[in-house]
């Protein structure tokens, strides 16, 4: 279960100023088609994903894992998952596009990291503007490969067997999840007061998640207000209804070990 709060979640990656929304519409037409920078012609020689990534990056585990936040492995299971609808075919137009591969290592980067597009588009040699359009369009695929992996839909889940990892790794018997929150730093968004500060001293969207034994999510809420608490959230959000009202997917009451309490 991913509940995701449309209204307050804060993923605007295409955030511009009025003076760049003009720039990109000018692409959009066909007669005011601007000329490539020669910085982005020479993007095949000169970009990170040439220089930095294929020619020392592979060959430095350690130094991948740093850049990536994931190991080279990682990266190409991933890439495997994303590689067909990330992929486009060389036109008249566009001779050599940027490969799905080069896509991700931006978003990975740029995830890894928080670069501005503009600070991204001098390292990866594309287009600022372009990079947000590869970040929006390789977060959107990732997100419909990775959940259905990831995160698993809560009633196909055994809990018994939850139940005994952490009896076994943490010694709490009869316990199925584990839920905390975490706040997601932003940037403020206009006119929203101080929806978004929280008791850290900074603007936040929280995280509100429910864990196994193993650390894995098992179920989610994001995008409430960084000024709320835990307690408030899960209650108002569809798990914390869910918990409360019983219809979430709880195994059969069993005693405690040791004991003929329930």
């Amino acid at each position: 279960m991913c509940v995701v709060n449309n209204n307050k979640i804060i993923l605007d990656l295409l955030e511009e100023d009025e003076e760049e929304d003009q720039l990109l519409f000018s692409y959009l037409l066909p007669n005011k088609r601007k000329s490539t920078n020669i910085l982005f012609k020479n993007r095949e020689f000169e970009g990170f994903f040439e220089i930095l990534i294929n020619r020392h990056l592979l060959e430095n585990e350690t130094k991948f894992r740093e850049f990536f936040r994931i190991n080279y492995e990682q990266f190409n299971f991933i890439l495997s998952l994303v590689e067909f609808e990330l992929t486009k075919e060389p036109s008249n137009r566009v001779k050599n596009p940027i490969s799905a591969a080069e896509k991700l290592a931006i978003t990975l980067r740029y995830m890894a990291t928080g670069e501005s597009f503009r600070s991204l588009s001098f390292g990866f040699r594309v287009s600022h503007i372009y990079i947000s359009i590869i970040i929006k369009q390789t977060l959107t695929v990732l997100k419909s490969k990775l959940v259905p992996i990831f995160m698993p839909n809560p009633n196909t889940i055994d809990f018994k067997t939850k139940a005994a990892e952490f009896s076994c790794k943490w010694n709490f018997p009869n316990c199925i999840l584990a839920i905390d929150g975490k706040h997601i730093r932003i940037r403020s968004p206009s006119n929203s007061g101080s929806l978004f500060h929280n008791y850290k001293d900074f603007f936040s969207i929280v995280l509100l998640a429910m864990v196994d034994a193993n650390y894995k999510f098992i179920v989610v809420d994001i995008g409430s207000y960084g000024k709320e608490g835990d307690s408030g959230i899960f209650l108002k959000s569809i798990m914390g209804k869910q918990v409360l009202d019983g219809s979430f997917c709880f195994p059969e009451d069993s005693v405690l070990p040791g004991s003929d309490i329930l």
